[in-house]
C-alpha cells in the first residue's frame, strides 16, 4: 500500500473500512485457493494482502477507540 493510498484509507469511515477488509479477505481466499491448485506467478502478493488487511484492521480499531473516547 503506497503512502498516499494509506492516508486515504486511514480517513475512511468505520463502515467503509469494514467493507474494504471484507473485499480483501475474499481476494485473499481466492488467491490462496488458486495458489494451492497451481502456484501463483507472484506468491508475495499473498503477504501483501495479509499485511493490508492487518493495516486496515488497525485503522478500524483506532477509529473505534477514538469514537469511544469521544463519547465518554
Amino acid at each position: 500500500m503506497k503512502k498516499k493510498e494509506k492516508e486515504v484509507k486511514k480517513n475512511l469511515s468505520l463502515g467503509e473500512l469494514r467493507a474494504e477488509i471484507v473485499k480483501l479477505r475474499e481476494k485473499q481466499f481466492r488467491m490462496q485457493f488458486k495458489h494451492r491448485v497451481t502456484p501463483l506467478q507472484n506468491a508475495l502478493e499473498l503477504r501483501t494482502i495479509r499485511r493490508d488487511i492487518a493495516r486496515l484492521e488497525t485503522f478500524a480499531r483506532r477509529h473505534e477507540i477514538k469514537t469511544a473516547g469521544a463519547t465518554k
